[in-house]
């Protein structure tokens, strides 16, 4: 017999609704039963495609990663590199809200129960934080953050906006300090904490805010 072919629209489907159950349900909720109905398939599919749901809730977290350096990417350098860290921000919130079950499941909002994720998928998504950590170093080469180590900064920022954007995604931002505002003026903070004057702050923060998604 020739191998069953894998479609690519079924993986996709069930990778979507995995992240949906988990997000909503929890561990409890999420079965291979409960997830083959969702997309209207056979349990089997659920072996067929990923062997099991410890590799499936794997292959979610990677995936998540990948939509999300796929994002940053989009951020291109400029001759502001303070500016190019903003656009990063507003691309990472961007992304946590055009997906927001996957970004539950990516960062461990969602309880996973006793699927097999090692330290390593967890880990597995800091290249994303290059683009980041490319930008901050620019900012200190151009003298507008304090010399320091790039990573530690970058990781503190990402640190800061991820807790923002999860207070976001839990609905807890509201009126009449909701998300928006606190956003940039998160960002603010960030840019004038790493040493960046508060004028330059906000011209380089009016640029970035001229070249954000339209979805933010």
């Amino acid at each position: 017999m020739s191998p069953r072919r894998i479609d690519p629209n079924l993986t996709n489907a069930l990778l979507e609704a995995a992240a949906r159950l988990l997000a909503e349900e929890g561990a409890a909720g999420f079965t291979t039963r409960r997830l083959a109905a969702a997309v209207g398939t056979s349990t089997t599919a659920v072996y067929t495609h990923f062997g099991g749901m410890d590799n499936l809730v794997r292959t979610l977290v990677h995936k998540g990663f990948a939509r999300l350096h796929q994002r940053m990417s989009t951020v291109r350098a400029t001759a502001d590199a303070v500016a190019d860290v903003i656009a990063l921000g507003y691309a990472y919130r961007a992304n946590s809200l055009a997906h927001p079950q996957l970004y539950q499941v990516m960062f461990g909002s969602t309880a996973l129960g006793g699927f097999a994720l090692a330290d390593g998928d967890r880990q597995h998504g800091r290249y994303t934080l290059e683009p980041l950590v490319d930008a901050v170093a620019r900012a200190n080469a151009q003298g507008r953050f304090r010399v320091g180590d790039p990573l530690l900064v970058a990781q503190n920022m990402w640190i800061a906006l991820h807790g923002l954007v999860s207070l976001e995604l839990g609905g807890y931002l509201i009126a009449p300090y909701g998300a928006d505002i606190c956003f940039e003026a998160q960002l603010r903070s960030l840019m004038v904490g790493a040493g960046d004057d508060h004028e330059a702050t906000d011209a380089s923060l009016a640029r970035a805010r001229r070249r954000r998604s339209p979805r933010v």
